[in-house]
């Protein structure tokens, strides 16, 4: 081409921009080699451990429907053991945290639907189970807790009552919910698109940005969207995963660090407050360190400094957490009732035997219900191939 017809052919139109993405101020983690995963059965005993730690607070760490099976308040019932006992409601922080890391571990490489289908069979089958059997045990002895009509137990099976401001049949119900908006949320803005380390990252940043805001908004529909006094725990997990899976690096500790200090201050100013607290006094430093213990206990997970506590049991364990957390709450005041004021057992030995049946529910919930049913859901879930598209 000539000089002159250079002057005068239409200039070649600029490359448009690409649109603005968060996530494309990350880094990118792609050549770090991620490790090899199993199962991290150390993780499995720590689910144990918390569910433990929130049946011990239903049975000697709180007053309500269980001093009616014991006689009186559980303080006077226990008085050293309740003032411990009383902390156990932090092994809910203690689930956010590992449910994050757990989510973003089990999702990685999968599709929307399948992770749909494997949250769904993973949480309704013992869920329905546990519905079935303590409605039937306070329909047997009411006087522990009060039947619900049937109108409110079948909105109870949807695992949706609380929004719907139906009462729990299930006292733990709280805290499915709250996964359930996790799993929303961690499905719509980074599932659907693929997992990627960029895109849990940038999903941490937003939405510990998003929490904070909504706190200076402090309106009820944006505390349920973004749950800003839960998530810490949750974008904790997710980050430690990340740990564990790319390796150490400043941005996902400083991740880690920033909701260990949000999450510990929601769980102080929820659970303590100045002044007279009555039978059941906590210490704010006593629940600061709890918190640092929970996070600590996972990051070692994520390190690989558990990898050699790989037994065989741990991951039994694991398999009777869920059921047990959704049982043991009305069912062993239940159990309490009948062995200690029914059978006269003492009161450690009752709450032992309590302890130890419902873990053998919880098994044979897990045997019966989970192992059969859980696999055949996720199968009728799938997307018929004529409707695919």
């Amino acid at each position: 081409m000539s000089a002159a017809d250079q002057a005068t052919a239409p200039a070649t139109p600029p490359a448009p921009s690409p649109a603005f993405r968060p996530d494309a101020l990350l880094p990118d983690r792609a050549p770090v080699r991620p490790r090899t995963e199993g199962r991290l059965r150390a993780l499995d005993g720590l689910r144990l451990l918390a569910a433990l730690m929130v049946c011990l607070y239903h049975y000697a760490g709180k007053n309500g429907e269980v001093a009616q099976s014991w006689y009186q308040s559980p303080a006077g019932k226990f008085p050293t053991l309740s003032q411990f006992a009383t902390y156990g409601s932090l092994g809910v922080q203690f689930f956010f945290l590992i449910s994050g890391f757990v989510i973003c571990m089990s999702s990685w490489g999968r599709s929307t639907g399948d992770f749909f289908r494997s949250r769904v069979a993973r949480l309704y089958p013992a869920y329905w189970a546990a519905i079935v059997l303590v409605t039937a045990a306070c329909v047997l002895l009411p006087v522990v807790s009060e039947p619900l009509r049937s109108d409110e137990v079948l909105v109870n099976l949807t695992m949706l009552q609380q929004p719907m401001g139906v009462p729990r049949v299930l006292g733990v119900d709280w805290t499915l919910w709250v996964e359930v908006r996790f799993y929303a949320l961690f499905a719509l803005f980074v599932v659907w698109r693929g997992v990627t380390y960029r895109r849990v990252v940038t999903f941490c940043l937003l939405w510990t940005l998003a929490g904070v805001f909504a706190r200076v908004a402090d309106h009820p529909l944006t505390d349920q969207l973004v749950m800003r006094d839960h998530a810490p725990y949750f974008i904790g997990g997710l980050a430690l995963y990340l740990i564990h899976r790319f390796g150490s690096d400043l941005l996902l500790w400083g991740i880690v660090a920033f909701s260990f200090l949000l999450g510990q201050r929601y769980s102080v100013t929820a659970l303590w407050h100045p002044g007279a607290q009555g039978a059941f006094h906590r210490d704010p430093h006593v629940i600061q360190l709890i918190v640092l213990v929970a996070f600590a206990a996972v990051a070692a997970v994520a390190l690989g400094w558990t990898s050699r506590a790989n037994w065989r049991w741990l991951t039994v364990a694991g398999a009777l957490t869920y059921p047990f957390y959704l049982i043991h709450e009305h069912l062993g005041w239940f159990f309490i009732r009948v062995l200690y004021r029914g059978a006269g057992l003492s009161p450690y030995v009752t709450l032992a035997t309590t302890v130890l049946s419902l873990l053998g529910i919880a098994w044979l919930l897990h045997r019966f219900v989970e192992k059969p049913f859980g696999p055949r859901l996720k199968r009728a879930l799938r997307t018929p191939r004529g409707a695919r598209g």
